[in-house]
């Protein structure tokens, strides 16, 4: 009785260490923070099945998919977006198949990191814009709280989160967006800009409102690409897992089986009305400090987040958090992501005095930057998905090696 306490204390310290992130995502997007909440329990539950229950790893909310899922949301609406992430849980299921048929040796030669760099790189910077708004108060071109509050709240909530994650130790260093949101959301309740009506007359229960996908393949394709993103951070993730505690899960359970898992998260949020899944770094962190390597704890961890997303007067409290607080912590969210995708780069030691690898480079990042769509009748393609798509194509049609002005061959295989 007293392991089985323990093992769900340890459960619900997981959910804290990932709450901070794993909520962000709808905040920031405009979703159902329950539906985020039941859909990562869930979506943990079903990667457990597929795994045999082998693999101590905790699926919550995508970071990836934050630009995509503001721009499908405006573009298409709310069902249409969630058609989309729904498809987007089978491109984990291709790569699922290609690992199983061929190992990761074509999932290499198809995503080397010339191609993957730049695409991280414009999940961040895509939506640079937003995040600089919502920190001066600003949504829709026109400012909806005061300019010098809301640069207060951004900067309170955003230098917390910077202290945190630098200065602080042991378990306290994973949860540097939870410590920024908090710090924020009580200067603002402090200046009397917090709403509590909505808290106050939120019911203590409250059954999550699902909303179901409505059939839009011109969402569905330009979802599909910004998976890539997720699915090869997945393939990470578990060897990082692996690492921390000495077991190769790419053999056993294996990378189709955990692949496999994590779509199946994806297809769910689809199909409820939250936002896609993947693997935590911080849950990782969490794992390695606490030393505690039973899948059981992530078991108790989405049977807590199950639990919590049928808490009505959380759900409100969440919801009341101003934007200029999420802002804060966006500005440095959206250039971490972007940062991970040069850190990818420079890890690979990928020339950029090698024409080809700088044509993929420039090329994505104008385009992801710049805004370029691609439109045929009413299928329009842009930002991330089209992006994947320019440094996929690029990649397979550019010559491995150029020749330069007197004939000397330069330039490596990526």
């Amino acid at each position: 009785m007293f392991q089985q306490l323990k093992t769900a204390v340890s459960g619900a310290q997981i959910l804290f260490v990932a709450f901070g992130a794993l909520v962000l995502v709808p905040l920031l997007t405009g979703l159902n923070p329950a539906m985020a909440l039941l859909g990562a329990g869930v979506g943990t539950l079903l990667f457990q099945l597929c795994t045999g229950r082998q693999v101590p790893i905790f699926l919550g909310s995508s970071f990836a998919f934050i630009g995509p899922i503001i721009y499908s949301m405006q573009t298409w609406g709310m069902g249409a977006t969630m058609f989309g992430l729904f498809c987007a849980g089978f491109m984990y299921f291709v790569f699922a198949a290609i690992v199983k048929w061929r190992g990761m040796e074509l999932v290499n030669r198809l995503l080397p990191p010339v191609v993957i760099g730049p695409v991280i790189m414009i999940i961040g910077l895509s939506v640079a814009n937003a995040a600089s708004n919502m920190a001066m108060g600003r949504a829709g071109g026109q400012q909806v709280m005061p300019y010098e509050t809301s640069l207060l709240l951004a900067a309170v909530s955003l230098a917390t989160t910077i202290v945190v994650s630098i200065f602080a130790r042991g378990m306290f260093k994973l949860v540097p967006i939870l410590a920024g949101v908090t710090a924020g959301y009580i200067v603002a309740a402090l200046l009397g800009v917090v709403d509590f009506a909505k808290l106050a007359n939120a019911p203590w229960f409250a059954v999550p409102q699902f909303h179901s996908p409505e059939v839009n393949w011109a969402a569905a394709l330009f979802m599909l690409p910004v998976a890539i993103a997720p699915a090869i951070e997945h393939i990470g993730g578990v060897m990082a897992i692996g690492g921390v505690t000495g077991r190769d899960y790419t053999k056993s359970p294996g990378l189709h089986r955990t692949l496999s898992g994590d779509g199946l998260g994806v297809c769910l949020a689809g199909l409820i009305g939250g936002p896609p899944v993947t693997t935590y770094a911080e849950v990782t962190g969490a794992v390695m400090i606490t030393r505690n390597f039973n899948p059981v704890v992530m078991t108790w961890a989405a049977l807590f987040a199950i639990a919590m997303a049928f808490f009505g007067k959380f759900n409100a409290l969440l919801q009341s958090i101003p934007m200029p607080v999420m802002g804060g912590i966006m500005v440095l969210l959206f250039g971490t992501i972007a940062s991970i995708g040069l850190k990818t780069l420079i890890e690979a030691k990928v020339d950029l005095m090698e024409p080809r690898n700088l044509v993929i480079i420039s090329v994505v990042l104008t385009a992801g930057i710049g805004g370029l769509e691609i439109k045929l009748g009413s299928f329009g393609l842009a930002g991330v998905g089209l992006c994947s798509l320019l440094a996929i194509v690029l990649n397979l049609i550019l010559p491995r090696h150029a020749a330069t002005h007197d004939g000397i061959v330069e330039g490596q295989d990526l």
